[in-house]
């Protein structure tokens, strides 16, 4: 054992342990889908004894669930305009590195239920976070019609490889989305 290693903590150790086999679990989830992902082949991906994994996660299920609720989303808020920048960053960044862990999900959520009600809890945190940032009557259902646009860009760039927008740099895209989300944020009224 190393030096650097030598001085980690059991906890420590631990913790990357679970965050290697997280990281491993969301891009095979991301890349194969649901059905096709062992524990197996994450436990190999991870250099884990597949035993590890089920000490760990306790089953595939737990295991995709806990990839889906790793998936980072920091609040919105603040004026409409902040709140178009915010999403503008965050879609960049999702353009720029393919997001696993939300993919890992979309890929899933048509044929696993657990994966449905992880998107759909996510989703629904997000659609709310949105609609109280926007001074409309309807805000709930902009908030919707963005939350539908962002994730249809991200399927359409990174699983279903729309040759165009696989292309376009994270920037343009974005800038090309600025007029839409002003005008469902109400940032340009």
């Amino acid at each position: 054992m190393t030096e650097a290693g030598a001085r980690l903590t059991r906890a420590e150790r631990r913790r990357r342990t679970e965050a290697r086999i997280l990281a491993e679990a969301a891009r095979l989830f991301a890349e194969s889908g649901y059905a096709d992902t062992t524990i197996r082949a994450v436990a190999a991906a991870a250099g884990v004894n597949p035993g590890l994994v089920m000490h760990y996660f306790g089953s595939k299920e737990e295991l995709f669930l806990s990839v889906a609720r790793a998936r980072p989303s920091g609040p919105l808020g603040g004026e409409p305009e902040q709140v178009v920048q915010e999403m503008l960053d965050r879609l960049a960044a999702s353009m720029a590195v393919e997001p696993v862990e939300s993919l890992a999900v979309l890929r899933s959520m048509l044929t696993h239920p657990g994966a449905s009600e992880a998107a759909s809890e996510g989703a629904a945190r997000y659609r709310a976070q949105l609609a109280a940032a926007i001074p409309a009557a309807d805000a709930g259902v902009r908030a919707a019609l963005i939350s539908a646009v962002l994730i249809g860009v991200v399927l359409g760039r990174h699983l279903l490889k729309l040759e165009e927008l696989r292309d376009a740099p994270p920037e343009q895209i974005a800038e090309l989305l600025r007029p839409c989300l002003r005008s469902l944020t109400g940032a340009d009224g």
